[in-house]
């Protein structure tokens, strides 16, 4: 949605352009609305807009360290639940050798994204190998199962009493980013011919969160064929080729990957260093006060932020000031290296996110104060 009242105007010292050539020894601020997309306004500060000195009640960045949980859960109705609101929910899951049972979720589509291991997907449409950094787009009510070749690990992200679909691309072409000829789907091949058997199979089905059990004498997964436009696709994040300015950071909503409803997924992926000498070469500071923003740290170095490693998850609820911690902001102009080499997955949410149950035990208690500047 627009912002109904639209009035452009420069007051005081101002950049003529955003996120390029800065007020010397400024520090620049977007105010904007819809999570990018909307009406915006950029602040020059003499101090970083991050720099408090301390933090009090529930409203602050938080820092999750998912590597803390233990075991394994047999399905994923078991999986941790990581964040959630009516549109959405982020759980995590330490999935089993090979599931016993069948799943399928009533409660709307899942995206699945495998942060370790590799695998076999055998669904109602067939046969799909899974690796390390597949996106696996299950539509509603498909029935599915998981088989490990080595400890997997995933992020699961339900599309509550919705679905995913692709983003418009606009002026780029529906073929940018990725081509959509990328996605796979299952195949009906020998692995999935196999796995068809007459033993007793039992499908957990999900329902607003509760779960009923339905018992077949043989296997369910039996399908000779299918024809249509509806089933689930696989792409590798590695597949997704990032849009790009040399002389301009582009904001997280240009690495759109899936969107669903009031809240889109994002793919952060290698890129180069915007060469510029007079762009920003790191996220800008912002107040994103429409959205809650999430992200998942899959692998690489995260260069603007300190301290945070693989498989953990930071959560900025909309109503702050944040962006860079301090040592990144040293290279906002001149980086260390060419390009960066960070795979992450963002989610952002239109409405507020509750902290599931057992996040508390795996918080890291100091990330607000990380981004003091120090003295």
């Amino acid at each position: 949605m627009k912002h109904p009242i639209a009035f452009p105007r420069i007051e005081g010292e101002a950049s003529r352009q955003a996120h390029v050539a800065l007020p010397k020894g400024s520090y620049e601020r977007e105010l904007g609305r819809e999570g990018f997309f909307g009406a915006a306004t950029h602040m020059y500060h003499r101090h970083p807009p991050t720099g408090w000195t301390r933090w009090e009640g529930p409203l602050k960045p938080r820092a999750l360290d998912l590597t803390r949980l233990d075991g394994t859960e047999p399905s994923p109705w078991d999986a941790t639940t990581v964040l959630s609101n009516a549109n959405v929910r982020l759980r995590f899951w330490r999935a089993p050798r090979r599931m016993d049972h069948l799943v399928r979720n009533g409660d709307g589509d899942e995206l699945l994204f495998l942060h370790q291991g590799s695998g076999d997907l055998y669904c109602d449409y067939g046969h799909l190998a899974v690796a390390t950094g597949d996106y696996v787009v299950l539509p509603r009510g498909t029935m599915w199962r998981l088989e490990c070749a080595e400890p997997v690990t995933a992020l699961l992200i339900e599309a509550t009493n919705g679905s995913y679909a692709l983003p418009d691309k606009g002026l780029v072409g529906p073929h940018a980013i990725f081509d959509p000829a990328m996605l796979d789907t299952p195949k009906l091949d020998e692995a999935f011919r196999a796995q068809q058997d007459a033993a007793e199979w039992t499908i957990r089905i999900k329902r607003r969160q509760a779960l009923s059990s339905v018992t077949y004498p043989w296997n369910p997964l039996d399908a000779i064929g299918w024809k249509g436009d509806l089933a689930p696709v696989r792409i590798n994040i590695r597949d997704i080729r990032p849009l790009m300015s040399h002389r301009y950071h582009l904001p997280p909503s240009a690495h759109t990957t899936f969107v669903g409803n009031r809240f889109v997924v994002c793919s952060f992926v290698p890129r180069p260093f915007e060469s510029d000498p007079e762009a920003l070469k790191v996220p800008f500071f912002h107040n994103n006060d429409d959205y809650d923003e999430v992200i998942f740290y899959h692998a690489g170095d995260f260069f603007s932020r300190d301290n945070i490693k693989p498989g953990m998850v930071t959560f900025h609820p909309c109503g702050f000031t944040h962006g860079p911690h301090p040592k990144a902001l040293q290279n906002a102009f001149t980086p260390k290296k060419a390009a960066t080499d960070e795979y992450a997955v963002m989610i952002d949410t239109r409405d507020a996110l509750e902290l599931g149950e057992a996040m508390p035990g795996v918080e890291l208690e100091s990330y607000a104060q990380s981004w003091m500047t120090p003295t």
